[in-house]
């Protein structure tokens, strides 16, 4: 009986290994566009006011294919492909900001990895650019937030030009969308200001981000409600 015990014991130390369970993707670091650059090795595509840029990035572990997005900030519309390597080519915009990011993904796992995301300036013929619209911070579009102390609200955003020459913003903030009320103009040092309001209220706010040549971008816009 002994051999057969031993044969019995080793096919349960068999049934209870089997392989690891997969692993989900990492997330990918981007290369190019650069980060608040100015893209200009573009590929102009004739008859249109398009070019084609290639996309690059670092590969990440455990990840089949990646999907790359592509947004418009002007118009916030976003073009996405998948691709099995490391690269990808899209024709966008000329002349307009971007921002971009990649998504990793396995065929063996319901999770995905992200990106940091990046914006550039897909250049055309303008001598001067436009600054990127400015990237809220909080708070965040959607959110329930509370009042502090002095029933206010901290407004944050971040700022970017491919030039350097920021000049300012303009803030408008409302209960009405969209909002129409200028509340303040900052330079561009500035990139934050606390607003009074009230409680059981949905608020909606963009900036609108100047630069010295007079050009401007608004962004999206946000809204929040203090609970």
């Amino acid at each position: 009986m002994k051999p057969i015990t031993i044969i019995l014991c080793f096919l349960a130390l068999v049934g209870c290994g089997g392989k690891d369970s997969p692993k989900p993707p990492l997330s990918a670091q981007l290369v190019f566009p650069e980060k608040n650059s100015e893209c200009t090795t573009g590929i102009n595509v004739i008859g249109t006011n398009n070019s084609t840029v290639q996309f690059r990035w670092q590969a990440s572990d455990h990840t089949e294919s990646y999907e790359l997005r592509a947004t418009n900030l002007n118009t916030n519309t976003t073009q996405t492909i998948v691709v099995s390597g490391t690269s990808a080519n899209l024709n966008i915009e000329r002349g307009a900001p971007y921002s971009w990011l990649v998504v990793s993904k396995n065929t063996e796992v319901s999770e995905t990895a992200r990106s940091e995301t990046w914006r550039f300036f897909n250049a055309g013929v303008e001598t001067t650019h436009a600054p990127f619209p400015a990237e809220v911070i909080a708070p965040k579009t959607g959110s329930n937030i509370a009042r502090d102390i002095n029933n206010e609200v901290l407004l944050e955003w971040e700022g970017a030009d491919v030039d350097n020459d920021l000049e300012g913003y303009e803030v408008y903030f409302s209960t009405e969308t969209p909002p129409t009320t200028l509340i303040s103009t900052l330079t561009s040092g500035k990139s934050d200001l606390k607003v009074s309001v009230e409680a059981n209220t949905v608020y909606y706010w963009r900036i609108v981000t100047m630069d010295r040549e007079g050009n401007t971008a608004t962004n999206s816009i946000s809204e929040f409600k203090v609970r």
